[in-house]
């Protein structure tokens, strides 16, 4: 497979002896690492309807990111992943698709995504879509001809169960006050599933009709050229059709107590996958990456091993779910230990030590702002913090994913009433509570620091003008109101912005392969404040020293760092000392 690299990465390559200019030595000596463009990337998610609105209307469209191109290609990243822009009564902001091969008419037109993809591509950019087949919107053509009749050809593309048969055994619907995946739906006295919104009922993926409509329709879009797929909630798509009764001491026995990893345990779920990489994935080249919900150190393998066909990355959730409190699924310990998050992350890269390979990420559509939730966003931390996490995800192994607004350091809304969500989820678990006769008032405080998906949502900051240049109109979804002095018109003029310390972390990644294949060894393991790790390739060794507090703290690595040489520091002044600064990042390369 040809490979494009950047000049910085192709020097660095040669230099480290991974490439050569003499074809023999080049027969003689292969690559002691697989390489692929997608391991090489960095990978940059756009929340379409929060990036920049161009018609007024106040919902973010493709017109908004084709003007912010040259932006985004002036980031340093590779890829950028896209959340839905398919056709969709947005019950779930898109998730629930009703149309797979059009695009929503808020976001625009095809001829409007042909621009944006041939604009993304002649500057050096892939696109990824986000590819949501486990469930489809209620409004899809296929469900609304599904519950006409229990004998309609489209019946078995959803999983039904008939009401004479009695109610089906429990399954867990997320975004349902009442926590069921099932819904009665009187037109044929009959059931449907789905995990999420009753708006969202689950594909029957043990219909090999429906499969073909899938890879048919996932044939359609690359050869429209996009550059791969990241999966949505992908292991739960194939279901025991049966629906045996679980109880809690079934998940507690098989399961780890979990209902995603029972729901990422179909029968046959890598069958399909393997299907779905011999019809589709395969005929080109492109990544493939799995949404990883349920996915667990054991079953990891399954997914993305290579000789498995199936596919190519997964991220977990281990890491963004460290904090949450057992029972309120939007609440969390703010006190959550480094210790605990150092070791998620070394035993998932331990994982992909010998073979596959992993994902690194902090923050996406779904989570609170990264700075919230694993900095500091206090006014005299905010950015210090924010580009400490920054050199954490470009500095470790595996493909880092960055979410739009991070590379600002956009922080948590911290909406003060109901009212100002828009978030499907938010608002369901503020109905439980409502019911439940639960502290209203400290759900919403909870938010401000939890899991309120909309923290990550509002719209991007791009200047101190109103709607912080985001619409004219009235967005969506309100504006975080620190925009007048936290956008990115005024970070591109001060060098030591969030804005461009992440530029100079992207270059700094690209033109150091230590950084993207080396091996990764963790030091200091019990210090409650540094993460300290190496990374090591072909005789360069690297050293990270990450202060996650807000004080002073010591990195006791037993390295000399007399002689080493600082290659990036988060500090107006440089430091080379093991005694690190309040959210001190030090990258060095140790002679």
């Amino acid at each position: 497979m040809k490979v494009a690299l950047s000049k910085g990465m192709a020097i660095a390559l040669f230099c480290f002896g991974l490439v050569s200019t003499n074809p023999s030595v080049a027969q003689e000596k292969k690559p002691t690492i697989e390489r692929k463009w997608w391991k090489e990337a960095v990978v940059y998610q756009i929340y379409p309807r929060s990036f920049k609105d161009t018609d007024g209307d106040g919902v973010g469209d493709l017109k908004g990111i084709i003007q912010k191109l040259d932006y985004i290609k002036s980031l340093g990243i590779d890829v950028v992943w896209l959340n839905p822009i398919y056709s969709s009564p947005n019950a779930d902001n898109g998730y629930d698709i009703s149309d797979y091969q059009s695009i929503m008419k808020e976001f625009g037109t095809m001829e409007d995504f042909d621009t944006l993809l041939k604009g993304m591509h002649e500057r050096g950019l892939k696109l990824v879509m986000d590819l949501v087949v486990n469930h489809s919107s209620d409004e899809h053509k296929w469900f609304q001809e599904s519950r006409k009749s229990r004998d309609n050809p489209y019946r078995d593309y959803y999983h039904w169960w008939p009401a004479e048969k009695g109610k089906p055994a429990f399954r867990p619907g997320a975004f349902e006050v009442d926590g069921s995946g099932w819904r009665y739906d009187k037109q044929t006295d009959s059931y449907y599933l789905h995990y999420f919104s009753y708006k969202q009922p689950d594909l029957n993926w043990e219909n090999p009709k429906l499969r073909q409509e899938i890879y048919s329709m996932m044939n359609w879009w690359l050869q429209k050229g996009i550059d791969g797929f990241r999966m949505d909630v992908i292991p739960f798509i194939a279901k025991d059709t049966t629906f045996p009764v679980i109880t809690q001491a079934d998940l507690d026995k098989n399961y780890q107590g979990r209902w995603d990893v029972f729901m990422a345990s179909g029968p046959h779920l890598h069958d399909y996958l393997k299907e779905m990489n011999k019809e589709v994935l395969s005929k080109y080249d492109v990544m493939a990456l799995a949404e990883g919900s349920g996915m667990t150190l054991k079953s990891a393998h399954d997914f993305v091993d290579a000789d498995r066909k199936e596919l190519d990355m997964g991220y977990h959730f281990e890491g963004t779910n460290l904090g949450y409190i057992p029972g309120y699924f939007t609440k969390m310990n703010p006190n959550w230990s480094l210790v605990d998050f150092k070791k998620i992350y070394s035993d998932w890269d331990a994982v992909y030590d010998q073979k596959g390979w992993g994902t690194i990420y902090l923050g996406n559509h779904d989570q609170p702002r990264m700075t919230s939730r694993w900095g500091n966003d206090a006014p005299e931390f905010r950015a210090v913090s924010s580009k400490m996490l920054t050199t954490f995800l470009l500095s470790m192994k595996g493909t880092p994913y960055y979410y739009n607004g991070d590379e600002i350091g956009m922080v948590n809304a911290k909406f003060n009433k109901i009212e100002d969500y828009r978030d499907i989820e938010t608002i369901a678990e503020y109905e439980k509570v409502k019911i439940a006769g639960g502290d209203l008032k400290q759900f919403i405080e909870d938010q401000k620091t939890g899991g309120a998906r909309d923290n990550g949502r509002t719209p991007f900051q791009w200047d101190s003008s109103k709607n912080g240049g985001f619409s004219t109109a009235e967005p969506w979804l309100k504006v975080n109101e620190n925009y007048t002095v936290l956008n990115a018109a005024a970070q591109e003029k001060d060098p030591n912005s969030v804005l461009n310390y992440f530029r100079k972390m992207t270059k700094l990644r690209k033109s150091n392969p230590v950084l993207v294949y080396g091996k990764y060894t963790l030091l200091d393991k019990n210090n409650p404040n540094v993460y300290a790790y190496t990374r090591e390739l072909e005789g360069k060794k690297v050293l990270v020293l990450l202060n996650f507090s807000a004080k002073n703290a010591v990195a006791n690595t037993g390295i000399n760092l007399k002689n080493a040489k600082v290659l990036i520091n988060n500090y107006a002044t440089v430091s080379k000392k093991a005694t690190l600064r309040p959210y001190e990042a030090l990258v060095l390369e140790l002679k």
